[in-house]
């Protein structure tokens, strides 16, 4: 008897703003703090064809890479926001061009403990994925036919602050790696202390013996409370006909560029030739 063998594979994406498969989500994450009680999210469907989403929420935690590891067995010293959130709707249909808001809504209670309260809303494309070739029967009936199929979905934090909350970041660790002699990797280590995440951009600046400093990387960088560091490695981009073998590295690792700027830690590496 013929047997099949579904392999599924789920994509999840952080980017500034989400866009997987056809559909675009805005923003890319949500914070609740204050007296703030209700934000908006805004789907958009940038395809050809008419498509179904369902809504929900799924639990992670990061790793030191930066990757989103599904929690399958929650402990009772994780800090959940989906028990406190409410959506609407929770399945959308959006012709092509279509876009459709999403209400979120927060109901704090009185015994939350102070802290970060953290969920992902999961958008997941509800197409047919019906495994191809099922329908044919010229296919040898001895033998296992398997078939790949990829269910498309976007991941986006929500977080509640509640009470009492800080953090703050240092750098260590820096080391420039090169590979093929001439490609440069600024490796490093981020370090958390506090009781909420911490989210920002991470910006090297080349100092030469002589001339001009200028920028050679950037990027976004988040710590969620289950992680006290991050290992960081970014290569650099060269200019100028520089080496980087001489002068300095200097390290700013500040709030993101929708935020009032806050360095929240700085650190510097010294280039020998």
């Amino acid at each position: 008897m013929k047997g099949y063998l579904l392999l599924i594979i789920i994509v999840t994406l952080s980017l500034k703003m989400f866009a997987q498969g056809d559909l675009l989500v805005t923003p890319k994450r949500v914070v609740f703090e204050g007296n703030n009680q209700k934000a908006e999210l805004d789907l958009m469907n940038t395809g050809s064809d008419t498509a179904n989403y369902s809504i929900s929420f799924r639990n992670y935690n990061m790793t030191e890479q930066g990757k989103l590891a599904l929690i399958e067995k929650p402990d009772s010293t994780q800090m959940f926001a989906e028990p406190y959130l409410r959506i609407f709707p929770r399945q959308v249909t959006l012709a092509p061009g279509e876009g459709q808001v999403i209400m979120l809504q927060c109901r704090r209670t009185a015994n939350m403990i102070a802290g970060e309260y953290r969920s992902h809303l999961w958008f997941r494309d509800e197409k047919n994925y019906e495994p191809r070739g099922k329908e044919k029967s010229s296919l040898d009936t001895n033998q296992m036919s398997v078939s790949v199929i990829a269910i498309y979905g976007i991941t986006i934090p929500i977080i509640i602050r509640v009470g009492n909350v800080g953090v703050s970041a240092t750098l260590n660790d820096l080391k420039l790696e090169t590979k093929e002699d001439t490609i440069h990797y600024l490796k490093l280590t981020i370090n958390r202390k506090g009781n909420i995440s911490i989210n920002g951009k991470l910006k090297v600046e080349y100092i030469p013996s002589k001339g001009k400093p200028y920028q050679v990387a950037a990027m976004n960088v988040g710590i969620y409370t289950n992680l006290n560091k991050r290992d960081i490695s970014i290569k650099l981009n060269k200019s100028n006909g520089q080496d980087l073998k001489s002068g300095k590295l200097k390290v700013r690792y500040s709030s993101p560029d929708d935020a009032k700027y806050v360095v929240f830690a700085e650190g510097e590496l010294d280039l020998v030739k």
